[in-house]
């Protein structure tokens, strides 16, 4: 079956080179096309894609308002057109946290004729349309194995999230106490080279200190760290953090469940983990390993979410301590870290 894809960039030029990337003998056909952003709605509502690229940078109106206008009057999934050297990362986010599904850079045709980003594209559209198709995926937990440490290790709060996750992500850190005392881990469905952008917008959000996870890198109290590779975050055995590019058939990368279970492994005490907005059903098994566990899991309720997807996965396989609205997981989040450490802040 072929995937319908539709297009709205302001560059006539990138429209048809995005035309030519999207051939279709990659399985995709472009339906429409369209330089003005106020076109797009009218566009969808006669022939709605699976698939709608947009630009950021439409003249005619924002890409983030065009991006919440499409997910209220003609929701479809939506991927991200971005010049990330031009664009601020405010952008970028903004726009992912209105329903985007993701973001990826536009392609570019250099004047030797090289077609950068042309295979990352068709990489990026297919893992996409893979989501939109996939059903449960079920894995066979492995046996918990506990590390053992001389010194004490902080609190940690445990966070995945996909679409809509940059603005959810934000909501909660900018509700959290300067004097936050647990370390933060946070695993958002977002590509290698906006990752870095992720983090610094992030770090404008909120009190405490954003920075992306380095190999080998130990949390700290009141210190988020954020997945910045292609490749998954985990736990490992040594209670340090690193990447692995195992489990490969995970359609997300970094996933959430690789995440979680390394944590259910290796992790050496019950904390708090947070499941937020996302399409598709990544953290569903692994906070629910976690609840299982001992873990106090938090789960963003449909009403909130952009996608309700990686949440409804979670609730369906009985893994949710709470379901909360997204204005007050962060109070949910403090009171539960508060009342385990014993002190007040």
């Amino acid at each position: 079956m072929t995937l319908k894809i539709a297009i709205a960039h302001h560059d006539e030029n990138a429209l048809k080179i995005l035309r030519q990337i999207i051939a279709p003998d990659t399985g995709c056909a472009v339906i429409w096309s369209t330089g003005r952003g106020s076109d797009v709605i009218r566009q969808c509502r006669h022939d709605l894609p699976d698939i709608l690229l947009i630009d950021l940078a439409l003249a005619d109106v924002s890409g983030a308002r065009l991006i919440c206008d499409v997910m209220k009057e003609t929701p479809c999934a939506i991927l991200v057109l971005s010049n990330a050297r031009e664009q601020q990362a405010g952008k970028v986010f903004e726009a992912m946290g209105c329903g985007a599904l993701d973001v990826i850079s536009t392609p570019v045709l250099h004047s030797n004729g090289f077609l950068e980003g042309a295979d990352v594209l068709i990489k990026k559209i297919d893992t996409m349309a893979r989501l939109l198709g996939s059903a449960s995926r079920t894995t066979k937990p492995a046996a918990a194995v506990r590390q053992t440490e001389k010194e004490p290790q902080p609190q940690l709060v445990a966070i995945g999230s996909s679409t809509g996750g940059p603005k959810a992500l934000a909501t909660i850190l900018a509700g959290l106490p300067r004097e936050f005392p647990a370390a933060i881990v946070i695993c958002q469905h977002v590509d290698l080279q906006f990752a870095g952008g992720l983090a610094s917008w992030l770090n404008s959000q909120t009190p405490l200190s954003v920075a992306v996870a380095r190999e080998g890198m130990r949390v700290r109290p009141g210190v988020v760290l954020v997945a910045q590779t292609n490749d998954h975050l985990v736990l490992g055995p040594d209670g340090a953090l690193h990447y692995t590019e195992h489990p490969r058939n995970y359609p997300y990368r970094p996933s959430v469940n690789a995440l979680f279970e390394s944590l259910r492994q290796y992790w050496p005490q019950n904390d708090v983990a947070v499941l937020l907005t996302g399409m598709g059903r990544d953290g569903g098994e692994g906070l629910s390993a976690l609840f299982k566990a001992g873990w106090h899991t938090i789960v963003q309720d449909e009403k909130t979410s952009i996608v309700y997807g990686m949440p409804a996965a979670a609730v369906e396989l009985g893994g949710a301590s709470e379901i909360l609205p997204l204005d007050q997981i962060a109070g949910a989040i403090a009171r539960k870290i508060i009342n385990r450490k014993g002190t007040s802040l």
